[in-house]
Order: C-alpha cells, then structure tokens, then sequence
C-alpha cells in the first residue's frame, strides 16, 4: 500500500467514525458553534486555495488532477465542518454525501496521477484538438 492509498484509508476510517458518532470532540455550545464553524471553513477554504495553485507540468491531465485534489480536499474539509457544527439533518446528510463522493474522487485521480507519465506528453497533449489550418 502506497503512502498515498493509506492516508485515504486513514481518511476512511476517520470520517467513518464522525459519521457514526464516533467523533472524540466534545460539541460545542450553540453560542460558539458559528464562530467554530467559520473558524473550520476559512481554514479549509485557505488550505485548498494555496494548494490549488500549482506550477504547470506541461501535461494537462496531471496539472488538472493536481489541482482538482486540494479542491475536492476543501470540499471534505468543509463538509466535516458541516458534520461537526450544523444541526440541519438534511444538510448534514449532504455533508455525509459529499465526503464520500469527494474522497472517492480523490482516490481515482490520486492512482491516476500515479499512471500519467512525468512531464509534457512527447509532441504536445494527446487529447489535445488538432490546431486549426
């Protein structure tokens, strides 16, 4: 196992048990909760931004997929958040949803990335249009 497939099972277990109620936080007072949470969120939203910006290979699927990591990264980020501090049920199955479908995502491009060649593909992008005449 990679070092990169055992921090999403790592990731994995973790969310699962947040989503089981295992969460070992105490919740906060209502009176604290939105302060928190905009803590959570702006941390996150920070995180994937610096994240987001990454140098170009010159290969387009290896510079999408590094960046579509820390975004979709956020994305879990914040809906934890959501899990730890919202009380609306349906929101928080939508959060439930998100992590999930996200960390699933993450995962494909992550073996993905390990697949693509390094660098510019040889001659240009193969999935690059024909230039125009």
């Amino acid at each position: 196992m990679t070092v990169r497939r055992g921090r999403l099972v790592v990731a994995g277990l973790a969310v699962a048990g947040l989503l089981a109620g295992g969460g070992a936080c105490a919740q906060p007072s209502p009176s604290s909760d939105s302060e928190a949470f905009a803590a959570a969120n702006a941390a996150a939203m920070a995180v994937m931004m610096r994240d987001m910006h990454v140098a170009p290979s010159g290969h387009v699927d290896r510079d999408f997929a590094a960046m579509m990591i820390p975004h979709h990264q956020g994305a879990v980020d914040m809906a934890l958040a959501e899990l730890r501090f919202g009380r609306d049920a349906r929101l928080r199955r939508l959060a439930q949803e998100i992590i999930v479908t996200q960390l699933s995502e993450i995962a494909v491009m992550r073996l993905t990335l390990d697949d693509l060649p390094e660098g510019a593909a040889p001659g240009g992008h193969p999935h690059s249009p024909e230039p125009e005449r």
